[in-house]
This record gives structure tokens, C-alpha cells and sequence, in this order.
């Protein structure tokens, strides 16, 4: 079977494939996604029998969204790889479609990982890869890994001057809203919890106490009121500093850790440990998803995009052959432990099992509490560390955004 491919410029441009006797099922993706599927599909095509999948790549993740928001039946796909955040307003525009698995398939995955791609009870799409961060600490620093947060600080605390540290542990991926969720939760606070069974507490907030005098024992200094130094309020130069051994710990992307590895750091990924020993502060592991359009009904073709789904994407085999290409961490379980994983994918999917929550793009993105996780999170540590304001003081406020936000979106979840 052959695999046709297609190319789509930063305009949209579509760059049509010959035809062929086999069904074809139309693929979405962003620029570095949309090559590797084409790799992949092009050292093995058999996915799926009597189908051809074609691939169309679009300059970046941003224009994809774009382009998927303003598709038509005509012109949309029949995958999409994209965000699990784009599925609730995808689901109520009707641009996505639900899939059931049968219980074989739904084994592959942990269980959280079907949250992040469901919108009212409905699964959409096959978790494709993990999208998180995770804590890598340099060992000519520190020579074993901590166990408590306020280890880190203790070492800042004595070594900053002897060994001219920038900081203790600073966010070199992800931002200081997604990346830094890490520190948060390490310190008490979580946008939202979860149920033994795994569903969303729709009720409970973190206590704005705890979390509050957390900040003010391990990051602000006594005298000034300020930041102590260890854990800056922004991510800026925070990737340089570490790679010049002056931060002994950093929260890095899965997507970066290449960056690392040239530079002779080992892959020793954790979660950001919690104030006591064996808690973990938690990460967005949140997957991207290969996603079900309802396009592929309106094209005849969406039993074969199931198939495509299931046989390809959601497979042990078909993950272990695009994560070559990709190296991200595999969201299927079987790829996830396949030999060919290297240490750092593996370490990334380690901390994800760890202390990995869903990313719930309808609790998040709402601003129903005043503003929205995105916009409160950073604002919060530069009034804490930078201008100086009452650690407990602010994180009531915060508090009541949190748990405002999660109230208004409820019903959906």
C-alpha cells in the first residue's frame, strides 16, 4: 500500500495527492508532528488494510488550530492531531466526533489519559503522546536526588555564594503557569483535585493557608519580604544558567531534553519533590491526541479513521514507530516499556505515572473567577517574589479564582 502525502504551506495551501482505489483517511498536523507521521508512514504503510493514510502539515501548531477552527466538511480532515484543550469547543461546534473503545483497547492507556481528550463523558480521540515536564538536577552539583523540597532550598541556602548560583530551581520549560504547576502543587496548591476513582472533585480547592505559609518558609526572605533567590518569578535565562551549572535544579520540557543530553546531563528526570518526604508536586501530563473529526462521517470514511485510530496510532507498534521520530514519551503503554525508548522518554513517562494530572482546558482556560489559571498563576508569583506582597494574603485570592473558575465549568466536566 502506498502512502500519499500532502503539504500545507503557512497559507493553506494543499498540495493534492494522485488518487487511489483504497480509501483514504485525511490527516491533520503541525509542522514537526506532520514529518514524522510522514516518516513513519513511509518506512511502513499497511496500517490498516485497503487504507491509505495521507498526511497534511501545516507551518506550525498555532495555523493548524486555525485552519481546523475555520474547516468546512469540504476542506476539514479526518484526524486531527492536536491539544487535548481543543476538544470541548471542537465538541460544541460539532467539529469532532466520539469514539468507544473496547476494554483491550482502553487497557493500553492509564485511565487519566481519557479525561484529557472526553468532553461530557464522551472520548474523542487515541492518546497519542505526553505532553509534560519533569525535574532534572546536575549531578556535579548535587550528587543524589532530593527528597524533600526543602532540601533544595537548604543546598541553595548554603552553597548560592561558594558556587555563584543564579538560583536553586528554576522553570526552564513549560512557563511559570504550565511549567511551574510543578511548584504549586510541591507547595500545596492544585487548580483541582481528583477522586479515588479517578473523577474530578468538583468541590474541593486547595487551603490558601497552607500553601501560603509553604511559600513564605521556603522562597521568600525574612528580611526583604521578597523572592529568597531560589525559585525566581520568571523563566528568563533560566535554560542558560542551568547548562552553565549555575542552578542545581530545573523543570525542562520533554520536548527539549535533547538539549540536555548534547550537553553531557543526565536524563536522572523526577517530579519536583513536595514538603514531605514521598509526596510529588504534580505536572500537567496531560496527551496530545490523534482526534476523530465528524468530517470523516460526512466522507464515507469513518469506520476506516477508527481503524486508523486503533490500528495505527493507538497501537504498541505504531507508537514505538512514530515516537522514533518524535521522541516524546508514548502515551501506550507498550511503547512506553519497548526497547527503543530512549532514557529520556522513559524518564519523562516515569515522572508523568508519578504525580502527572490531566490538563482540563475547560477548568483552565475560564476566567468565570476573575481570570483565568493561565493569566493568575504568573501573576501570583511576581507579587509574591518580586513586588513583595503577603504570601497567605494572596494565595486566598487566588483561591477564590481556582475554585470560582472550576465551579462555573462543573457541568461539563
Amino acid at each position: 500500500m502506498s502512502v500519499a502525502v500532502a503539504i500545507a504551506t503557512a497559507a493553506g495551501a494543499f498540495v493534492a495527492a494522485p488518487s487511489h482505489a483504497a480509501t483514504t483517511v485525511l490527516v491533520w498536523a503541525d509542522e514537526t508532528r506532520g514529518p514524522n507521521l510522514q516518516k513513519t508512514l513511509a518506512a511502513k504503510s499497511d496500517w490498516v488494510s485497503g487504507v491509505t493514510i495521507k498526511v497534511q502539515t501545516f507551518s506550525s501548531f498555532d495555523a493548524l488550530n486555525a485552519a481546523f477552527e475555520n474547516s468546512t466538511a469540504a476542506s476539514g480532515p479526518d484526524i486531527i492531531v492536536g491539544a487535548n484543550d481543543w476538544i470541548p469547543k471542537a465538541a460544541k461546534s460539532g467539529k469532532v466526533a466520539p469514539i468507544t473503545l473496547t476494554a483491550s483497547q482502553k487497557a493500553r492507556f492509564n485511565g487519566t489519559m481519557f479525561y484529557d481528550l472526553s468532553y461530557k463523558g464522551k472520548l474523542y480521540g487515541i492518546p497519542l503522546d505526553i505532553n509534560n515536564v519533569a525535574m532534572i538536577y546536575n549531578t556535579k552539583l548535587v550528587t543524589s536526588a532530593p527528597k524533600t523540597f526543602g532540601e533544595m532550598v537548604d543546598y541553595y541556602q548554603a552553597n548560592k555564594s561558594a558556587k555563584s548560583l543564579k538560583a536553586g530551581l528554576c522553570i526552564a520549560g513549560g512557563g511559570m503557569s504550565w511549567g511551574a504547576l510543578s511548584v504549586f502543587s510541591a507547595l500545596g496548591a492544585d487548580p483541582y483535585y481528583f477522586n479515588p476513582d479517578g473523577k474530578i472533585n468538583k468541590a474541593k480547592t486547595f487551603n490558601p493557608s497552607t500553601f501560603g505559609s509553604n511559600v513564605k518558609k521556603y522562597l521568600v526572605d525574612s528580611t526583604t519580604g521578597k523572592g529568597n533567590g531560589f525559585f525566581p518569578a520568571s523563566d528568563t535565562g533560566c535554560k542558560e544558567n542551568f547548562l552553565a551549572g549555575k542552578v542545581p535544579f530545573a523543570v525542562i520540557g520533554n520536548w527539549e531534553w535533547k538539549d540536555y543530553v548534547e550537553k553531557g546531563f543526565d536524563m536522572n528526570l523526577m517530579p519536583v519533590p513536595g514538603v514531605a518526604s514521598g509526596d510529588y508536586g504534580h505536572m500537567f501530563g496531560s496527551v496530545s491526541g490523534a482526534i476523530l473529526t465528524s468530517y470523516a462521517n460526512t466522507h464515507g470514511v469513518a469506520a476506516a479513521a477508527k481503524s486508523v485510530l486503533t490500528d495505527f496510532f493507538g497501537s504498541t507498534a505504531g507508537a514505538v514507530a512514530y515516537q522514533k521520530y518524535e521522541l516524546r514519551p508514548p502515551a501506550e503503554k507498550g511503547a512506553q516499556s519497548d526497547a527503543s525508548v530512549t532514557a529520556a522518554q522513559k524518564g519523562f513517562g516515569s515522572a508523568a505515572s508519578l504525580s502527572g494530572i490531566p490538563q482540563i482546558g475547560a477548568a483552565l482556560n475560564t476566567n468565570k473567577g476573575g481570570a483565568n489559571y493561565w493569566d493568575s498563576a504568573p501573576a501570583f508569583w511576581s507579587a509574591v517574589l518580586t513586588t513583595g506582597k503577603d504570601p497567605v494574603t494572596e494565595a486566598k485570592k487566588l483561591s477564590k479564582i481556582w475554585s470560582a473558575n472550576l465551579r462555573s465549568v462543573a457541568a461539563d466536566l
